[in-house]
Order: C-alpha cells, then sequence, then structure tokens
C-alpha cells in the first residue's frame, strides 16, 4: 500500500495542464469526498502497527502535494486569463497627462474662498434676465441716460428680455427673497456688446458683493475691501475715488497700490503705481425700496470687479484675448495652480 501511495505521488508531481477541466478532475481524483486519499485513509486502520508511521507519513506528503499542485495550476490558468483578457496587470501604467483648471476658474474659486472666511455666501441667477432685474429695479429706469454705458444685447422678439449685463441681476433676486441681514457674492458671466477694441469680447466674467443690515457704513466697506485686496494681492493700501454708479450713492472706483519694483509695474499702472481693480459705494435707498427691504431700518453696501482683468493682473498675462482662445499651450502653464 505504500509502495501504491508513492507511485500516486509521482504521478501527482508530473501533472501539469492548462485546462480547467482537467485540473478539476484532477482535484476530484485525488482530494474529492470519494478521492484516493480518503481511501488511503480509510485503510489506515487495517495497516499493521510497525507501518502506520510511515504509512501516515506518506499520505500526508501526497495530500500536500496535491493540494499545492491544484493551487499552482488554478493560479497560473487566472493570471493568463487575466494576461488575455487585460494585458500584463503588472506592466507601469501609461502615463496621463494631469488637467489643469482656467485662469478665470482659479480666480473666481479664490475670491470665493477669500469673501467665504468672512461670512459670504454664493448666488447665482440667470444669465437671459428681464428689464426689471436688469436695469429698473436698480435705479435706471426707462430712458435713463446711465443705460447708454452699457451696450444691451436684447432678445429681438421680446425687448423686455436681454442678456445680463451684470450679475446686480442676482442681487436684485436674491434681496427680493431674503431679508436682512444679507451677505453674499453672486460670480457668473455677463454679456455687453464691446466693439471699442479688437481685444474686446461679447462676454466677460464679474463678481458682485452685496452687504445689507443694519448701521452699515462705508467704513464697513472699506474694511471689507482692505481685507480683500490684502489676500488677494498681499497688497492692503487702497484708495477710493469718487465716481458714479446709478445703484449706490455714494459711489467710488477703488484702486490698489501695485508699486513700481519692476518694468511691468511701470507698464502696468502707467508710472504711477496704483491699478483700478474694481467699483463700489452704498446701496441707493431707492433700490432697497425696489426690492421689498426698508431703507429707514436697513443700509447696504455693493461692490463689483471684472474676474478677467483679476486674473490678468495675477498672472501677468498679456492679452485679453488668452482667456478665451482655449490654446492648449497657454492652459497648461496653470498645471501648478490646481
Amino acid at each position: 500500500m505504500i509502495q501504491t501511495i508513492k507511485e500516486h505521488l509521482v504521478e501527482v508531481e508530473k501533472f501539469a495542464s492548462t485546462s480547467k477541466e482537467e485540473i478539476e478532475t484532477f482535484r476530484i481524483k485525488y482530494l474529492g469526498k470519494k478521492g484516493l486519499l480518503n481511501t488511503f485513509f480509510a485503510e489506515f486502520k487495517n495497516v499493521p502497527i510497525d507501518q502506520k508511521k510511515e504509512f501516515g507519513q506518506v499520505i500526508n506528503e501526497l495530500k500536500s502535494a496535491a493540494t499545492e499542485k491544484v493551487n499552482a495550476l488554478k493560479e497560473a490558468l487566472e493570471s493568463q486569463t487575466e494576461v488575455g483578457k487585460y494585458g500584463d496587470l503588472t506592466r507601469p501604467g501609461e502615463p496621463m497627462e494631469i488637467g489643469a483648471r482656467h485662469p478665470i476658474s482659479i480666480v473666481k474659486n479664490r475670491i470665493i474662498d477669500i469673501f467665504s472666511r468672512i461670512g459670504f455666501n454664493v448666488s447665482e441667477g440667470p444669465e437671459i434676465e428681464d428689464d426689471w432685474h436688469n436695469f429698473t429695479a436698480l435705479n435706471l429706469p426707462e430712458y435713463h441716460p446711465a443705460r447708454d454705458m452699457q451696450d444691451t444685447f436684447f432678445i429681438q422678439t421680446n425687448p423686455d428680455i436681454l442678456l445680463r449685463t451684470h450679475t446686480s441681476s442676482v442681487q436684485v433676486r436674491y434681496m427680493e427673497s431674503h431679508q436682512p441681514p444679507i451677505r453674499t457674492i453672486s460670480p457668473g458671466r455677463v454679456y455687453r456688446n464691446e466693439a471699442i477694441s479688437a481685444r474686446s469680447h461679447c462676454f466677460f466674467h464679474q463678481v458682485e458683493g452685496l452687504y445689507v443690515d443694519k448701521n452699515v457704513s462705508f467704513a464697513d466697506l472699506k474694511q471689507t475691501l482692505q481685507y480683500f485686496t490684502s489676500e488677494m494681492f498681499g497688497k492692503s493700501k487702497i484708495r477710493l475715488r469718487p465716481s458714479y454708479f446709478p445703484f449706490t450713492e455714494p459711489s467710488a472706483e477703488v484702486d490698489v497700490y501695485w508699486g513700481l519694483e519692476t518694468e511691468t509695474d511701470y507698464r502696468m499702472t502707467k508710472g504711477t503705481g496704483w491699478l483700478e481693480i474694481m467699483g463700489c459705494g452704498m446701496i441707493d435707498p431707492n433700490v432697497l425700496r425696489n426690492c421689498g427691504i426698508d431703507p429707514e431700518v436697513y443700509s447696504g453696501f455693493a461692490f463689483g470687479m471684472g474676474i478677467d482683468r483679476i486674473a490678468l493682473l495675477l498672472h501677468q498675462i498679456s492679452d485679453i484675448r488668452l482667456l478665451s482662445e482655449n490654446d492648449v499651450r497657454f492652459l497648461e502653464q496653470f498645471k501648478s495652480a490646481l
């Protein structure tokens, strides 16, 4: 009997196959419930006492050899199947190019992050707007001369519908549906028929901010803008020049002191060191009243800036057309900004 087991041991060691069915047949022959190993174990009680030790060792050796053979053949078969289906899974993968955010998106997200730290949320609205939300509610009634400041795209079939010229329309909608305190910024795309320069476009990106509460003053506006310029540009020196906007009174243009450290600084600031970055002002009481907010109880400020212009300044981009041409060579430069 011992010799028979040893012969099976040799047979197990020689067995090889790439067929799933043959491997399973081999497994059943030796390791199945009615396999040879169970038969040999059943014969153990009939083996003479002086041979039991050797008999047991040989049976265990056969069991281990059969088990290892089956496992090895199955692993080899599975490996071949995976390679045939997917290729060699241990090979290094093909290099994948990392994408980059557009500079407009980078700057917009940075502005949102800066204002979110002081409690401003983000509000959005439709790009196709009506006359009330885009003009009239903002203190620009029909035939108001300030409407001439913006060359508007109207819908031909309905002159009351237009492409919004600023994201102030979002602020009107927000004030109509929310009561103070209000602290929100409205980023988005706006449309104007700019035909003055070859570098102009029919749309650009803007972000406007709004703060309405009791006892809001011009000093609050200045401190907010000083915080923003410090966080955005690393420059806290600003100046506010008197200006005019129909929906704010008083109104101001905001300049940041950029400096005159390089030749580029001289070119950008025309030798003054100052750069205009946005407009701002205290909300006109008529605007609050049009939006259902009592101007006798509440006051507020608003500001607005062009995201495109901020992107040009931060990344030293010389031509605004680069922002809309989608030139991969240009966009690849912003991978590190992810």
